[in-house]
């Protein structure tokens, strides 16, 4: 009767039914989608790959995909151009007004950037975060040169682990 009322203690190690962190957490690494338009400003591309990668075809239609690289390249093809105009009168006047007139071109850079995080932001709360996924525009290093450039970057967001208690 004595052992009845007894606690006893288990090393939780050896006699777990639950899955290990290090399997569940399992994450695979970010995908890069790269500007290939034929004008970069300041690390901007005015273009990103529409091709669907290979890695989100369980994730991700290739429809959804599609229409948001679809809206990116809208607002960079509506604001590079500008942009560009911008540039290379900023250039041609660079002398007479010692580089301020470049400034407009910074601003309108930051400008664009800002669109697309904010349109990101909107994609990922309305679809992606539901699939797993996080979009977001960051720097990354050129494959060809020590330049950096502005990358669409794909992170799978790690699964709670939900079978193991608190």
């Amino acid at each position: 009767m004595a052992d009845f009322d007894m606690i006893t203690y288990e090393d939780d190690e050896e006699n777990s039914n639950y899955p290990d962190d290090a399997a569940l957490n399992m994450v695979p690494d970010p995908i890069f989608i790269r500007g290939t338009g034929h004008i970069t400003i300041f690390g901007l591309s005015n273009k990103f790959e529409t091709e669907f990668p290979q890695e989100l075809a369980a994730k991700v239609a290739p429809e959804e995909y599609k229409s948001s690289i679809t809206k990116m390249n809208s607002i960079l093809h509506k604001t590079m151009s500008m942009n560009l105009k911008w540039l290379i009168c900023g250039c041609l006047c660079c002398c007479c007004t010692l580089g301020c007139s470049v400034w407009p071109v910074l601003w309108l850079t930051k400008r664009t950037r800002h669109m697309i995080e904010k349109s990101l932001d909107w994609e990922n709360s309305r679809l992606y975060y539901k699939l797993g996924l996080h979009w977001t525009l960051c720097k990354e290093q050129c494959e060809s040169s020590n330049m950096k450039e502005y990358v669409l970057k794909i992170e799978f967001v790690p699964r709670l682990n939900i079978l193991k208690p608190d």
